[in-house]
């Protein structure tokens, strides 16, 4: 009898796996999709990065998050493309561009591939906006190349050690058995609950929404990417925000649930000589260019047209 429960709890573990196995979407169907008349492909370090140019005006570079991909600037761009040239890209293990083949994850190795895509774009001068990880990944290339980069944009950054649980997503990344599930199944659902995370207003993630990121994290070689970054060695790069001699606006939702709202006001003062200017949003979570994206970018344009220098909002 225990022997007939057993087997045929495996047997329900097993149909129950072939109903909920989500299979990659390839590069081609997903092209279809989300590549427009303004994506452009180029070879770097083995991979064909999808990226984006419009706009005319000083360049401005915006970095995406972790999960995400180019689009969540889009709002953003339709609002700064006026008075700014406006660079997106979907940066190694994400969006259209994909995994690297090395599988070298390392913010190093980020740091080089950023460098040498902007030398690709003929850029040597340009403003930098990263969200999340994109954020710190924004100030760590600031540190490095000082001479390049005009002022900074830190949108609910990561790059601070942090001794808070990670969100659940990272931790499934983490476990060589979960891991393994979270390789082949990833449903809508799952999906779903992580933008209820970072969303604050639950009424704005969208059907659409959850289908964009549902598409991007099941891109061919996306999932095993994102499991290779999380496992990466992770490097402590706070100290170079001491270092930064960019002017520098820092924005936050004060209900952001994967990067603290208290960390703002830690970079805040770790940015030295008074170059920090700090916005809060009330009601916003962690990405205020989705969820707030209007005000977000007049906030943003304001900054960087120097209109916003006695306007300091200190968190």
């Amino acid at each position: 009898m225990i022997k007939k429960v057993i087997g045929g709890f495996c047997f329900l573990l097993v149909i129950g796996g072939f109903a909920l196995y989500t299979p990659d979407k390839s590069i081609e169907f997903l092209k279809t999709k989300y590549a427009d008349q303004d994506s452009r492909f180029v070879n770097i370090h083995g991979m064909d990065i999808h990226y984006k140019i419009e706009g005319e005006g000083m360049p401005l570079l915006l970095l995406h998050g972790t999960g995400s991909s180019l689009h969540t600037w889009d709002d953003w761009t339709n609002f700064l493309k006026d008075s700014f040239q406006v660079i997106r890209l979907d940066l190694p293990a994400y969006g259209l561009s994909g995994p690297r083949p090395d599988r070298d994850y390392s913010m190093s190795s980020y740091i080089s591939f950023l460098d040498d895509f902007t030398d690709f774009i003929g850029v040597d001068s340009f403003h930098i906006a990263g969200n999340s990880f994109g954020g710190g990944l924004a100030f760590i290339y600031a540190g490095h190349f000082p001479e390049k980069v005009g002022k900074l944009i830190l949108m609910d950054a990561a790059g601070l050690p942090n001794e808070d649980e990670p969100p659940m997503v990272f931790k499934l990344a983490s476990s060589p058995i979960l891991s393994m599930i979270l390789k082949k199944i990833t449903p809508k659902s799952f999906i779903k609950k992580n933008m209820l995370e970072v969303y604050y207003n639950d009424d704005l993630v969208t059907k659409d929404i959850v289908t964009r990121y549902h598409d991007m994290a099941t891109r061919a070689g996306n999932r095993q990417a994102f499991i290779d970054r999380v496992r990466s060695p992770q490097e402590d790069h706070s100290e170079l925000l001491f270092q930064l001699e960019e002017p520098t606006l820092i924005m936050w939702g004060e209900e952001d649930a994967w990067t603290p709202y208290k960390n703002a006001g830690i970079m805040h003062d770790m940015i030295p000589n008074s170059k920090s200017i700090s916005i809060s949003y009330p009601n916003v979570g962690h990405l205020p260019m989705e969820e707030y994206p209007i005000q977000s970018a007049r906030d943003a344009s304001l900054f960087l047209s120097e209109h916003l220098d006695k306007w300091i909002l200190n968190i």
